[in-house]
C-alpha cells in the first residue's frame, strides 16, 4: 500500500500537527504528504515545503501542491489508490472520532484508535467514567452551579474544555472572577471543572505490539518552568523539563504504567495512546487519555519510545502494519 502522512486539520492543535508531520516525514521520507487545510480541503504538499516551514508551533502552514477536495473526497482517493494513512493529526474532528468514521466507511487504513475509542477518549467526562469503571481513579467533577461552594471547600479548582486537547483553554480557578470566566467560556464550549490537585505531573504512553499485546512505556515526569504546562509551556518555553524515565519511586512508576494500560483497554484504544496523571499524596490520579498524542521531535510519546529502546521508525512501521491488518479484518 502507498503510505501517506495526513496532517493539519481544523482544530486549535493544527500547528502541533505540522510539527508532528515534520518528524514523520523525516522518518518516512518516501511517504506522500497530504495537508488538511483550515477551510476543510486537503492538498498534496512537498517534503521540501514541509521541512522548510519554520516555527511550526507559531506560523500557519500552506501546501504547495494540488487540491484533493474535501476530506471525504480525499478519502475516496485514498481508497481508490490503496493508501494507508499515518495520522499526524491532533484534536477536534481529527481526534474525536469523526474523521475515523469517514475513513472506516471507505475501508481506508489509518494509524491510531478507531472511531468509537477516539470519540470516547476525546470526551474527558466520558473517559473518566470508563476509566473509573476499570479502577482508574480520577478527580471528582464539579458543576458550574457547585463551583462557588467547591472553591470555598477545596481552595482551588481547575477548568478545562471537556472536548479539546489538553494544551488549550485551561482556567485556573482561584476566585469568583475566575468562575465568571469559566461561565463565559462555557457559553461556547462544554467545560469540565475539578478540584485542583497539587503534585507533580506525569504521563505514560501505551503501545500495542505486532502480536496484539499491550505494554506501557516508561513514564515521563513533567516539570513546568513557570508552573503551567499549557501550550506555551509545552512547545514554546525551553524551561519546561520532561524527564524520562520519571524519577518517581519505582512503585509509583509501576502504578502509572498499570493505570495507563487499564485506561487504554477500558476505552478499547488501538495502536498507541498516552494518559496523563497528577501524582497526589495518595498516588497517581488520572486526568485524560490522548489517542493521537504529539509525535513532534519534542513530544512526550517519542521520548518514552526512546527510553524503552524502540526506534521511532520501528514504531511507525509497526503502527502501519497494525492499521492495515485491522482494516482488512
Amino acid at each position: 500500500m502507498k503510505t501517506t502522512i495526513l496532517f493539519g486539520g481544523t482544530s486549535r492543535e493544527r500547528l502541533v500537527s505540522v510539527a508532528s508531520a515534520q518528524a514523520l516525514t523525516t522518518a518516512l521520507p518516501q511517504a506522500d504528504l497530504w495537508f488538511w487545510d483550515l477551510d476543510g480541503t486537503v492538498h498534496i504538499t512537498s517534503q521540501e515545503r514541509l521541512l522548510g516551514h519554520e516555527k511550526p508551533f507559531e506560523v500557519p502552514f500552506k501546501a504547495d501542491g494540488a487540491t484533493l477536495g474535501t476530506v471525504a473526497e480525499a478519502l475516496e482517493t485514498a481508497a481508490a489508490e490503496d493508501r494507508v494513512l499515518v495520522l499526524g493529526l491532533h484534536g477536534g474532528t481529527a481526534e474525536n472520532g469523526q474523521f475515523q468514521v469517514l475513513a472506516e466507511a471507505r475501508g481506508v487504513p489509518f494509524t491510531g484508535s478507531g472511531s468509537a475509542a477516539s470519540h470516547l477518549a476525546f470526551d474527558k467526562t466520558a473517559a473518566k467514567l470508563f476509566a473509573g469503571l476499570a479502577g482508574v481513579h480520577s478527580p471528582s467533577s464539579v458543576t458550574l452551579d457547585e463551583a462557588d461552594e467547591a472553591l470555598a471547600h477545596y481552595g482551588r479548582l481547575i477548568a478545562k474544555p471537556a472536548q479539546e486537547g489538553s494544551s488549550y483553554g485551561l482556567i485556573y480557578v482561584n476566585s469568583s472572577q475566575d468562575i465568571a470566566a469559566v461561565k463565559r467560556e462555557s457559553a461556547s464550549m462544554a467545560y469540565l471543572i475539578e478540584p485542583f490537585i497539587t503534585g507533580p505531573e506525569a504521563t505514560c504512553g501505551v503501545l500495542e505490539q505486532a502480536d496484539g499485546s499491550v505494554i506501557a512505556l516508561p513514564p515521563v515526569e513533567i516539570v513546568p518552568g513557570d508552573g503551567a504546562f499549557d501550550y506555551a509551556g509545552k512547545y514554546l518555553k525551553s524551561t519546561t523539563q520532561e524527564i524520562c524515565p520519571a524519577r518517581f519511586d519505582p512503585a509509583i512508576n509501576a502504578e502509572l504504567q498499570r493505570l495507563a494500560v487499564k485506561a487504554h483497554k477500558a476505552m478499547s484504544c488501538r495502536g498507541y495512546s498516552r494518559s496523563d496523571f497528577i501524582i497526589s499524596d495518595k498516588g497517581p490520579v488520572y486526568l485524560e487519555t490522548n489517542t493521537l498524542p504529539g509525535l513532534t521531535k519534542a513530544s512526550l510519546y517519542p521520548k518514552s519510545l526512546k527510553a524503552q529502546g524502540i526506534e521511532f521508525i520501528d514504531f511507525l512501521h509497526g503502527q502501519i502494519d497494525l492499521a492495515i491488518r485491522k482494516a482488512v479484518k
